[in-house]
């Protein structure tokens, strides 16, 4: 008999509040037949000079009573080295077609001053620039991904940045480097081409886009060591239109990724999109709706990149995602600063799902943002900071970077309110480079526990492991005053029954299990 490269893992009951009701039975299938990869690349960061995303965030003042390198804070840096961010996006945003690289090198009290007009209207003095981004992602192992200036910027100007960090010549640009305190070319690989082109960065047509991008990309040279990985500006969420075009005019061999953006709004309204906060069941509700539609603009974006590029040889590379709310009363609105709360962490586990069930196309990705900005990693207040329920998830979900993808079908209840249903659980697995298997659950149901049962008999497998992250509220948030009311948790809700494994996911939680 040919052997079925499908593991089943069993039978999913909903355990629910009424006695009267006889639960809810699903299945979740995993295959073992991948030659996929999860990229450890998906779970890169974005930091755009917004609020205190930069300055008061990474680069703090030479005062602040705290551990630092140069003026970069080294307890951030030692949070996100824990959890294994593999790129950092720079300078932006609507920010990086304003930005001038030229303004922030060299001395910095000789900088200009300039005013971010995106973000605040306020006043930076460039002293956050090239060379401390760049120590910056050296401090944190991390591969810099830089956003090149199209909107207001020159091809010249994209062309010579690239020499000044890439180049080891002879030439006056890259001489300026060498005096400016780094002999060596720094090798920066990735490269965007623009930002939002359709909309802040310019607001071009796609077909006028393309053919700039060509251009551009035409004259961002590679130089030894240093092959460019070029990043077109793709669409807003379901402009698949723009992806068409773009993927049409532009061929595989110029641009490795096509970018994707979009954010979960609460409400679906751009004008009121509710609180971090102040939410009830039923907007929490809707935001996991508009969570889950990543689903739908990945798999329509990547069907059509797949008509031109069959190979899979341009990345979908999805560097704006999150949850982007009302900013928190009394703050400068201009600085989106927003806070973090379990609803966040489930909208992160779920669509780093997503990300990792579409591992084929999906290969680079940058949640918004870091630090203080949107669906923030970290939140600091002067030398105080605070680590994000969102953080806990990035921590739980290192283990799949650059492992193999495991293909799962799920067959689960359905999570319902007010006559409309969602799938109440989603997941994706993995296997690393040591044989073990990780699987990550999310579980959307705020009120029932869901009992998983699992046969693993094609698995060697004796012991079962894993980490839950959840909280008395949906609305429950980490604090200055208690930074720890979310935490991760040893997970004790799974165990060896045989050859199966029994799993009670909680309501409202996070969950990755390891089997080895």
């Amino acid at each position: 008999m040919k052997k079925n490269p499908f593991l089943q893992l069993g039978v999913i009951a909903l355990s629910l509040l009424s006695s009267a009701s006889f639960g809810q039975t699903g299945t979740l299938n995993i295959s073992t037949d991948s030659k996929t990869t999860i990229s450890k690349h998906i779970y890169g960061q974005f930091a755009e000079h917004l609020g205190h995303g930069i300055y008061g965030g990474f680069w703090v003042d030479k005062t602040l009573p705290v551990k630092k390198q140069d003026r970069i804070r080294l307890d951030i840096v030692d949070a996100l080295k824990k959890i294994k961010i593999p790129n950092l996006r720079w300078p932006g945003g609507c920010f990086a077609d304003e930005y001038h690289w030229r303004d922030g090198i060299g001395p910095a009290t000789a900088r200009p001053r300039m005013v971010n007009t995106n973000w605040g209207g306020i006043t930076e003095d460039n002293s956050f620039g090239t060379h401390e981004f760049l120590e910056l992602c050296d401090l944190l192992g991390c591969e810099p991904y830089i956003a090149g200036n199209v909107g207001s910027g020159t091809v010249d100007e994209m062309s010579k940045w690239i020499e000044y960090l890439n180049s080891n010549s002879s030439s006056t640009v890259v001489q300026l480097r060498k005096k400016n305190g780094h002999p060596a070319p720094y090798k920066v690989t990735y490269w965007g081409v623009g930002n939002e082109s359709w909309g802040c960065g310019g607001n071009m047509t796609p077909e006028y886009y393309s053919d700039l991008f060509k251009r551009y990309a035409s004259f961002a040279k590679d130089y030894p060591g240093a092959k460019l990985k070029k990043i077109a500006s793709g669409p807003n969420s379901d402009d698949y239109r723009w992806t068409e075009v773009c993927m049409k005019n532009i061929s595989s061999g110029m641009m490795a990724g096509l970018s994707l953006h979009y954010y979960t709004i609460p409400t679906g309204n751009w004008g009121k999109k509710g609180s971090a906060t102040n939410f009830d069941e039923k907007e929490y509700f809707s935001t996991m709706v508009n969570c889950l539609k990543m689903e739908e603009l990945v798999t329509k974006h990547s069907a059509i990149m797949d008509k031109y590029d069959p190979e899979k040889k341009v990345a979908l590379v999805v560097d704006e995602w999150g949850v982007w709310t009302d900013p928190e009363p009394g703050t400068n609105p201009g600085f989106l600063y927003q806070q973090n709360s379990l609803r966040d962490a489930l909208i992160a586990g779920t669509t780093l799902n997503i990300f990792n069930n579409h591992s084929g196309r999906v290969k680079m990705a940058a949640l918004a943002q870091t630090i203080n900005v949107l669906q923030a990693l970290i939140l600091t207040d002067k030398e105080k900071m605070v680590l994000t329920p969102t953080y806990h998830v990035f921590d739980m979900y290192k283990v799949h970077q650059d492992a193999k993808y495991l293909p799962i079908k799920l067959s689960v209840p359905d999570y319902e309110v007010d006559g409309k249903k969602i799938e109440a659980v989603n997941a994706s697995a993995s296997q690393d480079a040591a044989g073990k298997v990780h699987i990550s659950l999310v579980n959307l149901d705020p009120h029932n526990t869901i009992t998983i049962t699992t046969g693993l008999s094609d698995i060697k497998w004796q012991t079962v492991s894993g980490q839950v992250l959840t909280s008395a509220k949906l609305t429950d948030v980490n604090t200055f005053k208690d930074a720890d009311k979310i935490h991760l948790n040893a997970f004790t809700g799974a165990k060896k029954d045989g050859d199966k494994l029994v799993v009670s996911l909680p309501a409202k939680s996070i969950v990755t299990l390891e089997l080895k």
